[in-house]
């Protein structure tokens, strides 16, 4: 996403005058073209060289698209570059048939103290723990716990002797919800803009960089009182795989409930609670503890 001022230096024709026409219009980057009719906004451009910016916009757009893949060189690629790293819990990466795939984003949603954050932390500790490679942990709730990390570290005894693998295998921002929320604002255009932005940006980093992206998200007040993922529909396709997190007070542990997997669309979802009730719960020593 560029400012149109930052595109002047290199398309003069960008100017003062394109830019005043494009911010009547609520334009401020070139990304904020896509919300737009594009015929319709050529209409309101009278004079031609108004006309020629849009074009030249378009154009730059056009060049930052990627070549087109087919399905055989996606699946290539899946094969040879996207592997899968497990999460440190036997019970969690059965579940998901091995762990959490690179290449993927994958959003762990759920209400306060369902889990969230300790499948993160269990997770980041052992892949840093194993040699897997660099670990990058965003915490914009202020829920990172230096001493639960130790804890991780010191209960795992299956380090790896391995080489160290300098390269960032994973990416967790705990939560993206809070940062992403505020710019919603009112749920204008602009906003929700910004929110698929920046999820798609995501979803390039995962692809291009073998890199395994979780992101956190919690719950609000659906209709009839119940709960709903955060940050609503336009967000709801954006990751690859979304897991439910909730808590089971009655045996103190946590249910995972896999809403959406590109690998396990066949399974029914009352399969999914069974198996994410068994699962969970013979971590909830790792997860439930919190300081």
């Amino acid at each position: 996403m560029a400012p149109l001022e930052d595109l002047e230096r290199i398309y003069p024709i960008i100017d003062s005058d394109f830019r005043m026409f494009c911010a009547s219009h609520g334009i401020f980057t070139d990304e904020d073209f896509l919300l737009h009719d594009l015929s319709a906004l050529e209409a309101f451009a009278a004079p031609e060289k108004l006309k020629q910016g849009i074009k030249q916009i378009i154009s730059i757009m056009e060049s930052r698209q990627r070549p087109w893949l087919n399905g055989l060189e996606l699946l290539e690629d899946a094969q040879l570059n996207k592997c899968t790293l497990s999460t440190g819990c036997e019970r969690i990466d059965v579940l998901l048939q091995g762990g959490l795939r690179e290449g993927h984003v994958t959003e762990l949603v759920g209400p306060s103290c369902s889990g969230k954050t300790q499948v993160c932390l269990k997770a980041a500790s052992h892949v840093a723990r194993n040699s897997l490679g660099k670990v990058v942990y965003f915490d914009t709730g202020n829920s990172f716990s230096p001493k639960r990390i130790a804890q991780f570290l010191s209960l795992s005894s299956d380090a790896s002797t391995a080489e160290i693998d300098f390269q960032v295998r994973m990416l967790i921002i705990d939560s993206l919800s809070s940062l992403i929320a505020p710019v919603l604002g009112g749920g204008g255009a602009h906003g929700h803009a910004l929110m698929v932005t920046a999820g798609f940006l995501l979803k390039e980093i995962a692809h291009e960089f073998n890199v395994c992206v979780v992101v956190t998200n919690h719950m609000v007040a659906g209709e009839a009182g119940i709960s709903k993922p955060a940050l609503g529909e336009s967000w709801k396709s954006i990751p690859h795989v979304r897991l439910l997190l909730s808590k089971k007070y009655s045996t103190n542990g946590t249910c995972i409930t896999i809403l959406k997997h590109p690998y396990l669309v066949g399974i029914s979802s009352s399969r999914l609670l069974t198996l994410g009730m068994l699962f969970i719960h013979c971590i909830t020593v790792s997860l439930t503890t919190r300081y």
